[in-house]
Order: structure tokens, then sequence, then C-alpha cells
């Protein structure tokens, strides 16, 4: 959607004011300092990775590596959400818990429809999730096969989980770095439907394939000496794709820790042909997922309507330099906002778009259409719009009454989001920075989300993303256009 579109709805549905900056009070939060709004985070504990992501009875279910125990990482779980709109979640119990074979690392779920791993029955399929074990007692013995991949399987539609009596159901060649099956469902040239696992293997991808979810063979593999190697492999993704000439594409994304633009973790994806368990990029660039430093090991979901005609994704919003030592309490880690991903095109170069998921649009209360370059803000919860009206330089600054700011711009064909003056910063050197990316073609619109610890920025409404983590000492009260923008709108989220 863009900006006009945008502004459009909001006039047209939305409460929506034209007024000064007196007339706009601050509504301070209840929650607990630093947690989001919006934004998904567990009651309690430490998170990461989403995992698990399937679409259910209209339900969205989010799976999640969760150390229910503590706020830093350990034995790994996977805790569990369900979501009727991507906005409002209900934490459930844990899902699946560590056992002989070993913790619950990251993985995936798909709906057996035909019940090909018959681990339900015809009238009643299963619900299938595929992981990693991580068996930390053989790793401190020394072994380098201590990953494995195993199976459980639901038959309440994801309520409680069953594991597989004869796992894992894929075991580890002799490789230290071993992990994250991502599996999907794809019809072959013989019209025959297939499981494909896209698992994350060092420094590469390795594809495997199975009639049953149960039996796995090794088709290929892609990645080495290719894209960027600063770090491990992980959480990967494969993603059939429509170019905006109609053409059919894959989207292989890949993330890596360390080695992303920003230091720390990143998520690099590949544009190509997939064909029988060979990945063809269609060039080597080097293209990254969301140039903030704060966006990590996404994936997407399975099972959507095909009525939905999109591909959804979500991710973990923090990054491993400093995740287990940032300034909450009771909680660690949340999740990005829920995105629509797509291809489009810059002068003949494909990329990928990340928009905000449509349902994010009934968050929206007051609508405010303010006519000055600074206004103050409703609450630590909104949206923002502006228009960008130089073809040089923007510049916008979030700021609070401590003097800690925020600002977002764009100069010399870098978009930046600098947050060394963004509140608590001292808990890692590498924390208080600017970061910034590459945008060689014109910039139209800005769109922000800000949450209480947390800004998300979609340029072009997600043509360039940046997201990044804040610890502001009090909430971000006003919004001061620089230079370059104009139209300013605000929308309170709470």
């Amino acid at each position: 959607m863009n900006i006009r579109s945008l502004l459009f709805f909001c006039l047209s549905s939305l409460c929506v004011f034209s007024c000064s900056q007196q007339e706009i009070k601050f509504k301070p939060s209840t929650l607990e300092q630093f947690r989001p709004g919006y934004h998904f985070t567990p009651a309690k504990g430490w998170m990461n990775d989403p995992n698990g992501l399937i679409y259910i009875d209209g339900e969205y279910h989010l799976f999640f590596q969760h150390n229910p125990d503590s706020t830093v990482w350990g034995p790994m779980h996977w805790g569990h959400a369900v979501s009727k709109d991507l906005i409002n979640w209900e934490e459930l119990p844990i899902a699946l818990f560590p056992d002989s074979l070993g913790t619950i690392f990251s993985g995936s779920a798909v709906y057996d429809a035909e019940n090909s791993s018959e681990l339900g029955t015809k009238d009643n399929p299963p619900l299938v999730a595929i992981f990693t074990y991580h068996n930390a007692l053989q790793e401190k013995a020394g072994a380098i096969d201590f990953q494995t991949q195993g199976i459980a399987y639901s038959v309440d539609k994801g309520k409680t989980w069953s594991k597989y009596e004869a796992n894992p159901v894929l075991l580890n060649p002799g490789i230290r770095d071993f992990r994250d099956p991502k599996v999907t469902q794809i019809t072959k040239a013989n019209g025959t439907k297939s499981w494909l696992m896209t698992l994350a293997v060092k420094d590469r991808v390795q594809f495997y394939e199975s009639p049953n979810l149960k039996n796995w063979t090794l088709l290929g593999e892609f990645g080495q000496g290719v894209g960027a190697h600063g770090g491990v492999w992980e959480c990967p993704d494969l993603i059939p794709m429509k170019a905006p000439d109609g053409s059919q594409k894959w989207v292989l994304l890949v993330s890596m820790n360390p080695g992303g633009p920003q230091k720390g973790s990143a998520t690099q994806y590949f544009i190509g042909d997939f064909k029988e368990g060979l990945f063809t990029p269609d060039d080597t660039m080097l293209r990254w997922l969301d140039y903030g430093p704060d966006n990590y090991a996404g994936v997407t979901w399975a099972n959507l309507p095909t009525d939905q005609d999109r591909n959804l994704w979500i991710g973990w919003m923090s990054n491993w330099d400093y995740a287990q030592v940032v300034p909450t309490k009771t909680w660690r880690s949340a999740t990005t906002l829920p995105r629509e991903i797509s291809l489009f095109d810059v002068d003949g170069t494909l990329l990928l778009k990340s928009t905000p998921a449509r349902e994010l649009e009934n968050l929206r209360k007051a609508t405010y259409s303010i006519s000055k370059n600074e206004s103050l803000l409703p609450s630590s919860t909104v949206e923002i719009l502006a228009d960008v009206t130089s073809d040089e330089a923007f510049s916008l600054t979030l700021s609070n009454e401590l003097g800690e700011e925020i600002t977002v711009s764009k100069e010399m064909g870098l978009v930046t989001v600098d947050r060394q003056k963004a509140g608590k910063i001292n808990f890692n050197r590498d924390f208080a920075a600017a970061h910034s990316a590459p945008m060689s073609w014109k910039a139209e619109s800005i769109r922000i989300f800000l949450d209480a610890s947390s800004i998300e920025v979609f340029v072009n409404d997600g043509e360039l993303v940046l997201t990044s983590i804040l610890f502001p000492s009090s909430p971000w009260k006003k919004v001061t256009l620089n230079q370059g923008l104009d139209g300013l709108q605000i929308i309170d989220l709470q």
C-alpha cells in the first residue's frame, strides 16, 4: 500500500483529528518498563527464534525458542502462542520439552493433510513439527554429531503434542552445525507430492526429500562460497514467489551469526530457481532482508489459506551480540511485526520487500494530521507516516524530555537509524551506533512503527527496512521533522 492509499484509509476509516501540538495528550503505558504494547513477548523467561509457524482453523500458531526458567539462553523448549488476528496473542502451555535425545532447537511445522506420516488418521490428519535435537551431553563429551532432526505430532490442532517414538528421523552425518529444518510440501514434475526439507549445515544449506516426513533422502546443497560467510548459517526458508513480471522465482532466506551488515546476526537472501534439489541463484549479489541490527531467524507461516495470497513472515527482534544483557527484567526478547514479503524490481534487479501485515491497520485508534513540523506523541505505541519531499535527504527525530533521541534520515544514498543517544546503552559497547543501509532508488514515503522498546522503519512501505530495539529512560514524547518530509500523520495504536 503506498502512502496515498494509506492516508486515504486513515481518513475514511478512522477518527481523524487535525490538531495542534497542544491538543495531543500523552497516555502513559500501564505495562512494565520496556514491555511492548503490540509485539509478542513471553510472559516470563527467555525467547529467541520463532518456530513451527502454521495456520490452522482460523488461528496463527507461533512456537518459539524458550527458556521458561531464566531470562538468558538455556535448555531450549518450544514455547507456544496463538492469535486470530496477528495482533492479540494468547500464550499457551509449553508445546515441546527436552528429553533424553536433547533439548529442542529450531524447526517448522506442517499440516499433513493426506496423513502421509500415518501419525493421524484420514479423517483427522495431524500437524507435524520437525525440529532439531541438541544433545548437550554428547557435545560436552567431544562428539560432533550431537544435532539430529526429530518430529512430533498433534491430532488436536496444535493444543498438545506427542513425540514420534522412533526419533530421530534424520541422523547427523558428522557435521557440528546441522539444524533448523524448514519443511514444506512441493509438487514434483510428475505431479506427485513430496516433503522438502531445507536444513542449515554449517556454511551452506542442504535439501532433503521425504514421502512421509519420516524417511529422508539428500537431494543437494547450496551455499559453499556464495553469499555472506561471516558466521554459521541458520534458520533457512525456501519460498516460491511470483516476480513482478509473473515469472516463477524461488527465494532462499538464510540467517547468519555473526557477520551481519551491522555486526552480529542478520538474515541474507538469494533469488533464483529451484529444481530437483538444485538451487541456482540469479546472481551473487549480497541482499539483506532487514538492514537494522535487530531482526533475525525469521521464517514464514505454513498452511495459509489460498485466498490470503501472501507470504507471511515474522522474526526475532534482537541480536546475539547483546540479546542476553538487554535491560529487561522478567522477560527477554520480542518478535518483530508480522510482515508480508514479496518481490519488486529496481532497474532490472529483483529485491525482497517486507510490508507490515495488513492486520496491523486494525491497531489504529485516533489519527492526528499535523500541520507543523513538530508534534507531541499521544502514547509510546504509535505509527508515524510522512511523505518524502526531497530527492537528496530527509530526517526526523524522536525525543523525550530527558534529551534522549533517535534519528531516522537519508543522506548521500544511505538510510540511517541512529540510536547513539537513545537511552540505556551501556550494557554493550556496540549497542550505541548509527546503522545505515544503501538505497539507490527514490524514497517516496516512510512508515514507522514505534513501541515501548523498538522502532521499525519501512521506506516505501517496505522496499527498505531497518529494525532496532531501544531502551529509552522515559517514553518518546515528541517527533520533529527536520528536513525533506511533509504530510506528517501520527496514528495512536494504544
